[in-house]
């Protein structure tokens, strides 16, 4: 399949498009080895792999813990220039404390280290557990405090607790504006209450394919797009079909271009703001199976966004794995 269109910025009247970044979620996984990444590729290699292969990955070990300085770092000079990484908010925010109480825990976070990604760091996104309902009160007050550019984060990175001490990361350099998306996970949350919500606060409403567990829903709530990918049929495994990646690639195209999807599955009965353009991240998540890195590639291919690969549409895993589909080698790919 032809790429629908060409990627570009800025422009008017739905002629041009937003920024596309099309990766994956994580990149170390033991499965992943010999099959996206080639045999014998050193693990501390993956990261440098995988980002000359895809324009962005979504770093989520700092949803499991605090990370240090020096690893992010570290994973800043493991990528090439242009590379962006989508940032995971801490699951002890998010899922533990519920967002109650987490002035301290969010200094923390912001003082962890991820400023030291620079002009790398992207959007942060904050996942909320599915026994997480709707409290506008609450969410207000969440989205309150979450810095809207990296001066503001690192003045609430000052204000963290003894547990940073001596590890804590406290330089930004040049001040870039930080971007904010949501994902939910329970039915109260398909509420136009939460939409005007997120608009008042411009924060992104993720466009989330959980294989019908949890709410799908399109509308759009800041100047950009979130979208993960976590399988249409089988939550984490399951691949998608050429048919779903081709309905994909004209949605995100729509959005890239400031408009909505013909009967987008929205909540509340009004529009976006109108706007020329907005950048788009999608990210794959249905890593169980080796799909996610495949089902990107073919995705960016629809989409004309580079990746570091000869022929991405002819991209799969080797035929010899029970779950793949068959294709070619992995010896297709090039570095970039």
């Amino acid at each position: 399949m032809g790429a629908i269109g060409e990627r570009s910025s800025g422009g008017g009247g739905g002629a041009r498009r937003g920024r596309i970044r099309i990766g994956i979620s994580g990149w170390r996984y033991d499965r992943w080895r010999g099959v996206f990444y080639p045999p014998g590729l050193a693990q501390r290699r993956e990261l440098e792999f995988a980002s000359r292969t895809f324009e962005t990955i979504e770093l989520n070990g700092s949803f499991y813990s605090l990370q240090r300085p020096e690893y992010y770092a570290a994973w800043r000079g493991q990528t090439p220039a242009g590379f962006v990484f989508a940032v995971k908010g801490s699951r002890f925010i998010t899922h533990m404390l519920k967002l109650r109480n987490v002035e301290t825990p969010l200094a923390n976070f912001f003082a962890s280290g991820l400023l030291e990604l620079g002009d790398k760091l992207g959007p942060l996104l904050w996942q909320f557990p599915p026994q997480l309902s709707f409290d506008e009160e609450r969410f207000d007050r969440f989205f309150r405090l979450l810095p809207r550019d990296t001066g503001a984060a690192l003045e609430l990175a000052r204000a963290h607790d003894g547990r940073l001490e001596g590890r804590a990361g406290l330089k930004a350099g040049r001040t870039r504006r930080l971007r904010h998306a949501v994902e939910i996970r329970h039915g109260s949350f398909a509420n136009e209450a939460f939409i005007a919500l997120l608009r008042r606060h411009r924060v992104a409403l993720v466009v989330a394919d959980t294989a019908r567990r949890w709410p799908l829903l399109e509308d759009l709530t800041a100047d950009f797009v979130y979208v993960r990918l976590h399988g249409d049929k089988e939550l984490y495994a399951s691949g998608y079909e050429g048919r779903a990646l081709d309905d994909w690639a004209s949605r995100i195209d729509a959005w890239s271009r400031g408009r909505e999807v013909e009967g987008a599955r929205r909540v509340s009965p009004r529009g976006p703001a109108k706007l020329a353009t907005r950048d788009v991240y999608c990210y794959f998540d249905n890593d169980v199976k080796v799909h996610a890195p495949y089902d990107a590639a073919r995705l960016a291919s629809r989409l004309g966004v580079p990746t570091g690969l000869e022929d991405p549409e002819s991209f799969a895993p080797p035929e010899h794995l029970a779950f793949a589909r068959p294709g070619p080698p992995d010896d297709r790919w090039r570095r970039r």
